[in-house]
């Protein structure tokens, strides 16, 4: 079998990236792009990979009963959903499976019948942050390509996958909540009527190069906009117009960026109107979102995560709690009443000092908030001047923990561990390392990003007495 040719071909499950995968006669693995299982179809093979060959739909024979039409027009093109094209109970089933997969082909343990995923509340305009890049190298369609009549390239929108020079201009994003549209179109239509530069990434050159909106449960916007030129006059008379359209927006910021990416977390970021946070409220705890704070971007998802970190905790009031990762102190905060004294530990100092700012105005006097690397700050000295934690929440980022942050768990001897993860790989690979000390006691995914492959995770561990 070679590449370069098409094939007919039963996909009959979903692999990384949310691909659908499919087999040959003779056994060929094949990862098919645009299909979904239970499609019958004729597939292009694009790439030959040592173990297996990439391909795309190229002619649907019989579709899947679990198909279904994208709700979105740029759906297939800009990468920011996988799975519009699957039902979502279909979608819930299969992250369901990649969760018992996982445990089951990385994981050398016994673990209880995997509880039923949680779905999300809402399947569309459940994203509280959107970032999108401005570019003067829109992708173009073919037909565009081939007529020949291309007026304008000027793009914001996302990057084309696989394509990192070029940027997908979104008209309509079904994931983000409103108005977010309504800004990021009406920013794009200044910006053209007003001849404001877009950002080229090859010259390295142009004023807009990136923009994020984030929106919370209480109503508040936040809008971030990333300059490459300091151009003050322009940049002003855009905030005028945008403020003058959007008086919602209750936090505005922008960044003068000339370095060769544009990540905001090593640059500073200007207040030019408004309140420097936004609030989120869960429980009638309140949280400031800063501009690089990372907070859960389905708000209300996030809210039924915590719930069950909380249940798991199993929480009767007398425990020292320790919560690893602890980012913003969110699942601290949420803990806290049930528990004698929390400890939250984070790597990054600014969402140290948000954790603080937030326990002080929610007034808990339980908490403790260190910042510092985990493997470094998670030692002997460190429990012996707060106390050996009865309960351990961790929360670690896609890579999962360190070795040496497993090693230290198991020295301490926590009663229970509740390992909330978004990666159920690098979990079941932790959880290897630990269930000679624990047992696997529950196990709960929950869908926080539909339409797309991602799935979280929440495990219970419990000690194993000698």
């Amino acid at each position: 079998m070679k590449v370069k040719q098409s094939i007919k071909l039963a996909l009959t499950g979903i692999a990384a990236k949310g691909m659908a995968v499919g087999r040959t006669s003779s056994g060929v693995v094949v990862f098919v792009k645009d299909a979904v299982p239970g499609d019958i179809a004729m597939v292009y093979l694009y790439k030959k990979r040592k173990s297996y060959f990439e391909g795309r739909l190229e002619k649907l024979i019989s579709p899947s009963p679990d198909r279904m039409s994208a709700k979105c027009s740029h759906f297939g093109i800009c990468g920011g959903c996988q799975w519009q094209h699957l039902s979502y109970s279909s979608q819930l089933e299969h992250k369901q499976e990649e969760v018992h997969q996982n445990f089951l082909k990385i994981g050398s343990f016994d673990f209880p019948k995997i509880k039923k995923i949680i779905p999300s509340k809402s399947q569309f305009n459940y994203r509280n942050k959107m970032e999108y890049s401005f570019s003067n190298s829109r992708w173009l369609t073919k037909a565009e390509i081939e007529s020949r009549e291309i007026i304008n390239r000027n793009a914001l929108g996302f990057h084309k996958p696989r394509m990192w020079d070029k940027i997908v201009h979104i008209e309509v994003c079904h994931l983000q909540q409103e108005p977010g549209n309504e800004i990021r179109n009406f920013i794009h239509q200044y910006a053209l009527d007003n001849e404001i530069s877009y950002f080229d990434l090859k010259q390295k050159t142009g004023q807009l190069r990136s923009m994020m909106i984030r929106t919370a449960t209480t109503g508040q916007i936040m809008l971030v906009i990333q300059f490459f030129e300091n151009q003050p006059e322009q940049r002003e008379s855009l905030f005028e117009a945008i403020l003058t359209n959007f008086a919602q927006i209750s936090s505005l910021h922008y960044i003068i960026n000339q370095k060769a990416n544009d990540s905001i977390y090593d640059q500073d970021v200007i207040l030019h109107a408004g309140s420097s946070f936004i609030e989120e409220e869960m429980e009638g705890l309140r949280f400031q979102i800063t501009p690089k704070s990372f907070y859960q971007t389905n708000s209300l998802q996030a809210y039924e995560l915590y719930k069950i970190t909380r249940d798991f905790a199993g929480l009767v009031g007398n425990e020292i709690v320790y919560d690893l990762y602890t980012g913003l102190g969110t699942i601290a905060q949420f803990v806290a009443k049930g528990a004698k004294h929390v400890v939250g530990i984070e790597a990054i100092p600014e969402a140290i000092t948000a954790a603080k700012e937030n326990a002080k105005s929610n007034k808990l006097s339980n908490l403790s908030f260190i910042s510092g690397d985990m493997k470094k700050v998670f030692t002997d000295d460190f429990i012996a001047t707060y106390g050996t934690p009865d309960v351990v929440i961790t929360d670690p980022p896609r890579e999962g923990m360190h070795k040496d942050v497993v090693q230290q768990l198991i020295a301490v001897q926590p009663q229970r561990i509740v390992y909330v993860s978004c990666n159920s790989s690098t979990q079941a690979r932790d959880l290897n390392l630990l269930t000679d000390h624990y047992a696997i006691q529950k196990v709960q995914p929950v869908d926080m990003f539909p339409h797309t492959q991602h799935v979280e995770n929440v495990v219970l561990l419990e000690r194993i007495h000698a």
